[in-house]
């Protein structure tokens, strides 16, 4: 069987995958649409996506789905970020296993490119931008501000996410896209008592990463999973009872993740 004919059964086949941090709005979609243009016309690419892994649709997880369904024999995770947290590919490397085990029938390989800042064609790169500067407008004056005014949110649950070393290293990051992208689908701002979502420093228990809490309850859920996610907001966010199976009491004395939520 020829080249061209192995591509078009999935077989040899590259697919890459870049990775920003989130999206707000159109134009970053825009902006990311471009690159995976681009990156289309490289030699031996043979699928562009994008994604992120914050906030944003694609998410990382869908997206890296979406390829697996094609049948590449390659998967590569390009990461435009910068600068990377020292813990990116810790935590990646971890979410991508999780995935893996979770979902039956085989993945591809799976590669994770290295940090773009210390890539051998950075240095050329950051020339390039302070070469052109003088092609950029300067900076005007600020005017007089304008005093603008702000709703008080009358959402009365909270949903705050750990982002701890701890939790970084277990997958928060790509829980808190998963749980965001879902209040965005779902519409929980003015669903039910409406949902606000926000991210922590550190919510305490960190041998159970990773955790977020829901208020007014105060409930701790730790080892969550998107789908663990999916079910607190089925069942506490819009039903307003605490998910047993991923809730931790306060009971005075130091506990252990049960069973193998996140593993």
């Amino acid at each position: 069987m020829d080249t061209s004919a192995l591509l078009n059964e999935g077989q040899g086949s590259r697919a890459i995958l870049l990775l920003a941090k989130s999206a707000f709005a159109a134009a970053p979609h825009g902006e990311m649409a471009r690159l995976a243009e681009m990156a289309a016309g490289f030699e031996g690419v043979t699928a562009v996506q994008y994604c992120f892994s914050e906030q944003g649709t694609p998410s990382l997880r869908s997206a890296l789905l979406e390829l697996r369904a094609e049948h590449h024999s390659e998967i590569v995770i390009v990461p435009l970020l910068l600068p990377m947290e020292p813990s990116f590919r810790n935590w990646l490397s971890k979410s991508l296993r999780r995935w893996q085990a979770e979902t039956s029938g085989g993945w591809p390989p799976i590669r994770i490119a290295s940090d773009i800042a210390r890539s051998a064609h950075f240095e050329r790169l950051l020339g390039g931008l302070i070469g052109d500067i003088a092609q950029e407008p300067a900076v005007p004056p600020a005017e007089t501000p304008v005093r603008e005014g702000s709703l008080v949110p009358a959402q009365k649950r909270r949903v705050l996410v750990c982002e701890g070393g701890a939790c970084n290293a277990a997958g928060a990051d790509v829980l808190w896209c998963h749980l965001r992208n879902r209040q965005k689908e779902l519409n929980l701002r003015n669903t039910g008592d409406g949902t606000m979502t926000a991210k922590a420093t550190c919510l305490g228990p960190c041998n159970l990463a990773p955790v977020l809490q829901v208020f007014p309850e105060g409930a701790y859920y730790g080892g969550v999973n998107e789908d663990a996610i999916d079910r607190i907001i089925e069942e506490h966010l819009l039903g307003g009872r605490v998910v047993a199976d991923f809730a931790y009491e306060p009971t005075g004395r130091k506990q252990r993740l049960r069973g193998t939520l996140n593993r």
